[in-house]
């Protein structure tokens, strides 16, 4: 329905310019950059409407082709999304099964293992100035007498 809108609304605006130019059928000075000629108002006229609608759908081409692309990726990222989704809940019916409750893992977009979570807590941190966060900080007071 919007469409036939469209549609009926471009062929009105066509009448109206057509008989703008129909009216306007002297000759006028066009100025190019490189000269000068005469041409008829109604050519010069039905030229610039000409123009700009093959300006304006070219720039309507463009825009829609690229939004088309852009949904087919974001199709793509969600087919995706729906498939680890599907995924994790199989992994949670089966844990159900087997009465077993998961340790809570955070998802991110790189991919770890269970294993490599675990070796990466059982290391000790380090601070900026290479100090373990499991060594004590404290100054010991047995080095203040020296």
């Amino acid at each position: 329905m919007k469409l036939q809108w469209l549609l009926l609304l471009g062929l009105v605006f066509a009448i109206i310019i057509a008989i703008f130019a129909v009216f306007n059928v002297d000759n006028v000075p066009v100025n190019y950059v490189f000269g000068e000629s005469e041409w008829p108002l109604i050519l010069v006229i039905l030229v610039s409407a000409l123009l700009g609608f093959l300006l304006s759908s070219i720039l309507a081409m463009t825009r829609n082709y690229q939004l088309k692309r852009k949904v087919k990726t974001l199709q793509k990222e969600v087919a995706v999304k729906e498939s680890l989704i599907a995924t994790q809940q199989n992994e949670i019916a089966e844990y159900q099964k087997a009465g077993v409750s998961p340790d809570a893992m955070v998802v991110t977009g790189e991919e770890r293992t269970h294993d490599q979570d675990e070796s990466l807590r059982s290391q000790p941190k380090h601070d900026d100035f290479g100090v373990n966060d499991t060594e004590d900080r404290r100054q010991d007071s047995s080095r203040d007498g020296l």
